[in-house]
């Protein structure tokens, strides 16, 4: 299918529109909130959060026996905030890490949540819940309500973000300083994981409990390896999960019995790798890069002091000869070329007649060199 056929779909075909405008919206919040996740090393608290949550639903749908999209996600946000509350308080107030604190809440609470679906199964009116979408997601099952529930807590999530910037960027980098300037550290700190929360539960229809954590982190490790600063980080990680998120809902209507929420899933992991790979600064192809610059610099400084060692010397007619150069210092020839070149063209020494010789500029370094 061509692109006219998909920009066709994406706007008038209803089921593709509902579940790209809810996957969107999805990756959008969950990108930019999760970016100060990142910033915070508090990545596994997402999949803390959303394993967290999931009784919550749970309970909601026993209390209130229905199944409308903001009953059961006011119930996952109550519980995943529960959750959340108490990963902050074991750490403070006890010598339990926050690894471990995390891990009791992951198992406890998801454990807890399996066996009220459970129990929800052997109800006359199981096969109304459907709660086990919440497990792996269902897109698919997305509708306009659903839609309008996630951009509204989104929304809101966003504006408070942006309302509390200055605050939450000295909370990721320093929090210490905050605290001694009299800002209300702690307060900042639950209100932060809170809207992380709300980006969680918004999300658990689409992607799951399971996949959740997912897309809170993956956008935010990706548009860190391309900036150093916040803003553009808040950005291209939020632009990162509205993508996917998009792209995930397209193929999944172009290929059959596809799931959305994986799908999406595995788009943001790919942008991980290409980002891994591929960034400019950190990137590993950037870095190796680098690294081989940096080993034909020194080479190249190692062979001016050598000049320099043999300059004026009985053998300096040898041991200047490039052909000499290339057996003694063991280099193999494509090595000793890119040397060689590199010594040339940074105006460490001349080339003349098969020698080399030093410039004023050479000895400059070769001299700076042997004092480091």
């Amino acid at each position: 299918m061509n692109l006219g056929q998909i920009l066709h779909d994406l706007l008038f075909d209803y089921t593709l529109r509902t579940v790209a405008m809810g996957s969107a919206a999805l990756g959008l919040v969950s990108g930019v909130l999760g970016a100060f996740a990142v910033l915070r090393r508090q990545s596994l608290l997402g999949d803390a959060i959303s394993h967290a949550a999931l009784p919550g639903v749970a309970l909601a749908f026993l209390l209130t026996m229905s199944r409308a999209p903001l009953v059961l996600v006011l119930g996952a946000t109550l519980s995943g905030w529960l959750g959340t509350l108490f990963v902050i308080t074991v750490t403070r107030q006890t010598r339990i890490k926050q690894d471990t604190a995390l891990g009791i809440v992951l198992s406890v609470f998801f454990g807890f949540g399996m066996l009220l679906l459970s129990i929800i199964q052997r109800m006359p009116t199981a096969s109304k819940a459907g709660l086990d979408k919440f497990l792996f997601g269902q897109a698919a099952t997305l509708m306009s309500r659903d839609v309008v529930t996630t951009a509204a807590l989104g929304a809101a999530a966003l504006l408070v973000v942006l309302l509390l910037w200055k605050e939450f960027k000295l909370l990721s980098f320093d929090p210490a300083f905050m605290k001694s300037v009299g800002y209300p550290v702690r307060r900042l700190d639950i209100l932060l994981t809170t809207l992380m929360v709300i980006a969680i539960v918004i999300g658990l229809q689409t992607v799951g409990v399971v996949l959740m954590s997912a897309m809170l982190v993956a956008p935010a490790a990706a548009a860190r390896q391309w900036t150093d600063k916040l803003g553009r980080m808040v950005l291209l990680s939020g632009g990162f999960g509205a993508l996917v998120g998009v792209l995930g809902a397209v193929t999944s209507a172009q290929v059959g019995r596809l799931p959305t929420g994986p799908t999406i899933v595995l788009y943001v992991s790919g942008i991980v790798v290409v980002s891994l790979l591929a960034a400019p600064d950190r990137g590993i192809v950037a870095q190796l890069r680098r690294r081989r610059r940096q080993r034909v610099q020194f080479a190249a400084e190692a062979l001016a002091i050598h000049l320099l060692n043999h300059e004026g010397a009985p053998d300096a007619a040898v041991e200047t000869a490039i052909a000499h150069l290339r057996q003694h210092l063991q280099w193999d020839e494509s090595f000793a070329e890119r040397v060689t070149r590199r010594t040339i063209t940074s105006g460490l020494a001349e080339r003349s007649n098969g020698h080399l010789r030093l410039t004023s500029y050479g000895r400059e370094v070769a001299r700076r060199a042997m004092a480091r």
